[in-house]
């Protein structure tokens, strides 16, 4: 019989001195798996018809069907089985005759990857029995009729995650007899939130359903005193986005052994969501130059940029903080990891995380942007995920931090966390991965630094609350916001606060200490700065405010530097400077009005519309320095979504997008984008200028697929202009 042949191919593996077998870090490799595995010479009268052969399989894979609405996955796009582990399934094997328990004896084989091994999890055979142990692989059949049996199977709560290739064999006398190879009973399996055995366990139903269910989000962005949000599709359930998730884990070259591990599944994606060192996901760029790519603010969700990552296999262009995270959140729900997507309000990035942001100043007290290496973001984003961390002690658990933004490099390689959000805000920075590097990102101090003609620094001012004043994710349940600042820190200022500073600087974050350096503030002077809001294309105005506690009188000279600058803090021009002296009365206040012309910010803005303004103020009567920054963003007008007639699922219906040019300009090569997951997928189009105060309509027409609510979410990308948004909850009827 031929089928004892394709075994040999399996001895003939590559020789390598150090490991038995080659590494296993491809889930969409297979190995040859014979249907007649012979026990030795076969007798010339055996014929295989005669024993109990496999007629039929049924998965009961149907969206509708008992599988894939009790494991909660009737959601993803996909026409095979997918069930979460540590929860039982059920399959139908039809035989060619009625099977006799007594005689009959056969088994299921779940197997992947290229050389499947049992003792790695990639093999896995399971004897049919008489009870199920919860968290184990087994099955017992809980049906008999005709030729048919019914069998329930359950899975280990330690299963590697992925895509699995389903035989059932056979045994006779003289070999094993298996099915065919079949795709169409390939099998994923997933991680289970909802099994109290598995490490991803959460449980709460309505965070379940938000951080696990939920497709859409809300991106927080602008900057702390002035919150901004817009929406992101995460998509995990749409088509193909499951193989790309499970392709990023073998590009990031993960053993297939390691794949039921969430700790290590969120270490190798922290890597592979970011181009650098690993050709991975998505390439960041943040110079405002996107040529040959798509700017990271046209984006309007992670489905486009996974799909074709998954096809081309190159980086896709370009990605900013929300773009990473947004990818990286697909990730993790969609293969069951409960995740969120978070934003820290004056992100700290501190280039030796020593829990000091220096910005220095010159002479007449103006920042010196030459010296100046830390940035603080206006705000950054990163994701937490949920997980047991059986690898620290007791009460770190929970959430943790993974970032996929390229910041600083971890082991060799540009990765982040996961990092137990427990661990920073007590200061056990210790406990791997990346603590110390968030840790600071989240409570760092500015110091405002002058140096002296003799190299000597004098520090003229601390800000000890601003970084990190506020982080927040969207809420359970609903598209407000969340304030989880508690989560990450103690109250400015109390004793416990006190006490996780000197628990991390005890666990090696370096922390300069205050008496180290010779720093008298004025404490009788208070500097306060406010900025009108303003939307972009306007004038507005910023005031300073100066309150003299004291019975003295002062003059103070007034430095305002207004600068251009990334969302993260760096500087791209000056375009505004100001002078002033002032006079403050004794115990009285004094405020002093400047206007910003739109004629003088408009040429060079950035896409996020973010200005950043020093203040510095030196009080001639005593040589001290008063500093404060701020940051400021513009309004940027929306996109208008409307629909047309009622949306039913299965019928045609279409959506107008509706913009209208605020600026005193004509925008230039004006492009948007419209999709929302479960209704339609991504459609661009492109538009040639919109000339100023004119509007431009866009109808769109198309088909919803699935009843119940939905999103749209658009943007508008121009030269000119980005960062520009609408989005809109539907209600698909029932057909």
């Amino acid at each position: 019989i031929s089928e004892t042949m394709s075994t040999n191919e399996e001895n003939k593996l590559p020789l390598n001195g150090r490991r038995a077998i080659p590494q296993n870090y491809s889930n969409e490799e297979e190995n040859e798996v014979p249907e007649m595995e012979a026990f030795g010479l076969i007798p010339r009268g055996f014929n295989p018809r005669d024993y109990l052969r496999v007629v039929d399989i049924n998965m009961f894979k149907d969206p509708h069907e008992i599988n894939k609405q009790e494991h909660h996955t009737d959601k993803y796009y996909n026409p095979k089985l997918i069930v979460r582990r540590g929860q039982a399934f059920q399959i139908q094997i039809d035989f060619n005759r009625p099977y006799k328990p007594e005689t009959d004896q056969f088994w299921l084989e779940f197997l992947m990857g290229r050389y499947p091994q049992q003792n790695k999890g990639t093999y896995i055979p399971i004897p049919v029995g008489n009870v199920l142990k919860p968290g184990q692989w087994g099955a017992k059949i809980i049906h008999r009729e005709n030729n048919s049996i019914r069998l329930s199977i359950m899975s280990s709560t330690t299963c590697i995650i992925g895509k699995f290739r389903f035989y059932v064999a056979v045994l006779t006398p003289f070999g094993i007899l298996r099915t065919r190879r079949n795709t169409a009973t390939d099998t994923y399996i997933l991680f289970n939130p909802w099994c109290q055995l598995d490490a991803v366990y959460l449980d709460d139903e309505k965070e379940r359903e938000e951080y696990v269910l939920n497709d859409v989000g809300v991106v927080f962005h602008g900057n702390v005193e002035d919150v901004k949000s817009r929406s992101w599709s995460y998509g995990q359930f749409e088509e193909n986005v499951l193989d790309a998730c499970l392709f990023l884990m073998d590009k990031a070259e993960l053993e297939l052994s390691g794949r039921g591990n969430p700790i290590k599944i969120c270490r190798v994606a922290s890597a592979v969501i970011n181009s650098k060192d690993d050709e991975g996901v998505i390439a960041g760029s943040w110079n405002n130059a996107y040529d040959y790519g798509v700017a990271p603010s046209a984006w309007t969700g992670s489905v486009d940029i996974l799909l074709e990552y998954y096809s081309s296999k190159q980086p896709v262009r370009y990605g900013q903080c929300w773009v990473f995270a947004g990818v990286f959140n697909t990730f993790l729900r969609c293969l069951g990891i409960p995740a969120r997507l978070i934003t820290n309000y004056s992100s700290a990035h501190d280039n030796n995380a020593n829990l000091r942001l220096d910005f220095f100043l010159d002479d007449e007290g103006k920042v010196d942007t030459r010296l100046t290496k830390d940035s603080v973001w206006n705000y950054h984003c990163w994701n937490e995920a949920w997980m047991t961390r059986p690898d620290l002690p007791v009460g770190f658990g929970g959430w943790q931090v993974v970032d996929g933004t390229p910041q600083e490099t971890s082991d060799g390689m540009y990765r982040c966390g996961p990092a137990s959000v427990q661990a920073i805000k007590h200061g056990h920075v210790c406990f791997q991965f990346d603590a110390p590097f968030v840790y600071a990102e989240v409570n760092g101090d500015i110091f405002y630094t002058r140096m002296e003609k003799n190299g000597t620094q004098v520090v003229e001012n601390i800000d000890t609350t601003r970084v990190g004043q506020l982080i927040v994710t969207k809420e359970v349940g609903g598209d407000g916001m969340m304030d989880i600042t508690e989560e990450y820190k103690f109250r400015e200022g109390s004793d416990e606060e006190r006490l996780a500073l000197e628990t991390a600087v005890m666990y090696g974050v370096k922390k300069q200490s205050i008496q180290d350096t010779t720093y008298q503030p004025q404490t009788d002077v208070d500097m306060n700065f406010q900025a009108q809001k303003a939307v972009l294309g306007n004038d507005f105005k910023v005031t300073i405010t100066f309150r003299n506690k004291s019975r003295n009188s002062y003059t103070a000279t007034t430095y305002l530097s207004g600068n251009i600058v990334f969302y993260t803090g760096v500087t791209k021009r000056e375009f505004k400077k100001h002078s002033f002296n002032a006079k403050l009365q004794p115990s009285s206040s004094s405020s002093f009005d400047i206007v910003i012309q739109s004629s003088e910010y408009m040429s060079d803005l950035l896409e996020q519309a973010s200005f950043h303004f020093f203040v510095t103020a030196r009080i001639n009567e005593t040589g001290k320095i008063l500093a404060v920054q701020k940051a400021v963003v513009l309004e940027i007008p929306n996109l208008r979504i409307k629909t047309k007639g009622e949306l039913v699922a299965g019928k045609e219906t279409s959506v107008v997008v509706e913009f209208t040019n605020p600026l005193k300009q004509t925008l230039e090569n004006v492009t948007l984008r419209l999709e929302g997951p479960g209704l339609l997928r991504t459609i661009k189009k492109q538009f040639g200028r919109i000339q100023m105060n004119s509007t431009l309509t866009w109808e769109v027409r198309f088909t919803p697929m699935r009843p119940g609510l939905r999103r749209l979410i658009a943007s508008l990308n121009s030269d000119a202009l980005r960062h520009v948004y609408g989005e809109l909850n539907v209600q698909i009827q029932k057909p």
